[in-house]
């Protein structure tokens, strides 16, 4: 007895290892960043010894962030891109996932099928069509462009889909009984339940869009209408970076997506644990 406690201490032991050493590696190059944030540009490499804590942090590099570029500028562009296409995410996802759900209708899950398909489709094959898309409507240069392209998810239909299926199919019946439409099941019962299904496609969402580059370096061209992955990207010329000021500028870029993964970790794990449920 004594001997199957010591094997099941030591093999939790070893897990625990494990899951701290890949929590390490995870972790370091995020503590580098915060780092290299506070110090000179010639002290960022400096590996001769290499000082996680200066001895004089250079806190200007926080405020020069600010002055050396529009960068209040390309928060305000990120945050609003990143609210809008978030909004709009949920909203269609939630509202097809519902039809595809709870709802009957001819070709229902060939027309799912072949909508999810173009998840394994990569964005490269289909880069240059909606460009000239785009071009074409006259949304080139405009943020527009970009929420159009992203207001739709497949991800988001089949993650939202999977998670109504657990839903069973008797609320609705009784609504429907009780005189209320689909409108109504889909606003007063599926939404106020699927709380983590929710917050769990917020997260992806939000994430993928606040630090979206390829999106914003294809369409936008002014630099009023830039974002803050291009934005840093000016600290970064033909012959020289300035590397603190790139890692202040992506520590402070990093804030909201922290401050909401915060927010919503609670319905994180369970959103993704129920999504899965049914097929």
């Amino acid at each position: 007895m004594n001997s199957d406690k010591a094997k099941k201490i030591l093999s939790k032991s070893f897990l625990y290892l494990i899951l701290l050493i890949m929590a390490a590696v995870m972790v370091i190059p995020f503590l580098w960043m915060l780092s290299s944030s506070l110090k000179l540009d010639r002290q960022v490499f400096d590996m001769n010894p290499f000082v996680w804590i200066p001895k004089q942090p250079r806190w200007q590099n926080y405020v020069e962030i600010w002055t050396k570029v529009p960068f209040f500028k390309f928060v305000q562009n990120t945050v609003f891109l990143t609210l809008v296409v978030t909004f709009l995410q949920i909203l269609t996802s939630s509202f097809a996932a519902y039809a595809f759900a709870k709802l009957t209708f001819k070709y229902k899950k060939f027309l799912f099928l072949a909508y999810i398909a173009t998840i394994a489709m990569p964005w490269q094959v289909y880069m240059v069509p909606q460009f000239l898309m785009m071009r074409s409507f006259g949304l080139n240069d405009r943020l527009l462009a970009i929420i159009c392209l992203q207001a739709f998810s497949a991800f988001g239909v089949f993650l939202m889909r999977q998670f109504y299926m657990g839903i069973p199919d008797s609320l609705c019946e009784a609504a429907r009984i009780d005189g209320m439409n689909d409108y109504g099941i889909y606003l007063k019962i599926m939404l106020p339940l699927s709380k983590p299904a929710i917050a769990t496609l917020t997260i992806f969402t939000f994430v993928n869009t606040w630090n979206d580059y390829l999106g914003p370096l294809i369409y936008l061209k002014t630099q009023e209408k830039k974002t803050i992955q291009l934005g840093l990207k000016m600290f970064i010329n033909q012959y020289s970076s300035d590397y603190g000021l790139i890692m202040a500028g992506s520590v402070l870029s990093l804030i909201p997506v922290i401050i909401v993964f915060l927010c919503l970790q609670k319905y994180f794990v369970q959103g993704i644990a129920t999504s899965g449920i049914k097929g």
